[in-house]
C-alpha cells in the first residue's frame, strides 16, 4: 500500500474546501443577496396601467371615476394591488363650499353627494347638489375662471400602509349664472 504524504493530502482538502466555498458564494449571489422585494409605500392613481397617472379628479354627475392603488417596492417595481385587499376611505375637507349646495357626509349611509365603493369607484349621488368650485372671474370677463373651494379626500390602506390623499373636486351641480358665467357652469366640462 502506498502512503500519501501529509502535504499532498492537505493540498487536496484545501482545493476541495475552496471549491465548496466558491459554490456556496455562487448560490448566495444567485439568491439575490442584498436585494429585496419589500412593499415600501402605496399610492393612488386614476389608471390601472400607469402608477404615475395622478389623482387629479373632477367628479361630474354622469361620469364615475375609478381609483386604483399601486404598490411601490424596494426593488423599484410598481405593481397594481388587488382591490379586495385595499380599503378605501373618503372624507370631506373642512372648507366652506361654494355657489350651489353643500357637501354632505361622504361616509353616511346612504352616501350624500358622492359615493365611494369598496373597490375605489367614485360616483355622484342624486340629487346632484355639489359644486366645489367658485367662479372668480369679474366683469368685464365673459368666461368663467374657477377656483377650488373644497374637495373630498380619498385615501387607501393596504398592509398597514396609507396612500397620500387624493383630492376630488365635485361638479355635480350648476354654478351661479353671471356675466362671466353665462351658462352657469360649476367647472369647465370635460372635452369628449
Amino acid at each position: 500500500m502506498q502512503k500519501i504524504s501529509f502535504w499532498r493530502y492537505s493540498a487536496v482538502n484545501r482545493k476541495t474546501l475552496f471549491a465548496a466555498l466558491a459554490c456556496a458564494m455562487l448560490v448566495f449571489s444567485m439568491l439575490g443577496c442584498g436585494t429585496t422585494n419589500n412593499l415600501q409605500s402605496i399610492q393612488l392613481s386614476v389608471s390601472n396601467t400607469n402608477a404615475t397617472a395622478g389623482t387629479g379628479v373632477i367628479l361630474y354627475f354622469d361620469t364615475p371615476v375609478q381609483l386604483y392603488t399601486w404598490g411601490n417596492y424596494s426593488n423599484g417595481q410598481q405593481k397594481l394591488l388587488t382591490s379586495e385587499k385595499v380599503q378605501y376611505l373618503i372624507s370631506s375637507t373642512p372648507v366652506g363650499f361654494a355657489e350651489t349646495g353643500t357637501l354632505g357626509d361622504p361616509n353616511a349611509t346612504p352616501a350624500q353627494t358622492v359615493q365611494l365603493s369598496p373597490v375605489g369607484l367614485l360616483t355622484g349621488v342624486t340629487p346632484y347638489v355639489a359644486c366645489t368650485f367658485e367662479n372668480v372671474a369679474v366683469p368685464p370677463a365673459t368666461t368663467p375662471a374657477f377656483l377650488a373651494t373644497g374637495s373630498y379626500v380619498v385615501t387607501a390602506t393596504y398592509s398597514g400602509l396609507t396612500t397620500p390623499p387624493a383630492y376630488i373636486g365635485v361638479a355635480t351641480a350648476g354654478g351661479i349664472v353671471s356675466g362671466s358665467n353665462p351658462s352657469g357652469e360649476c367647472y369647465a366640462p370635460p372635452t369628449p
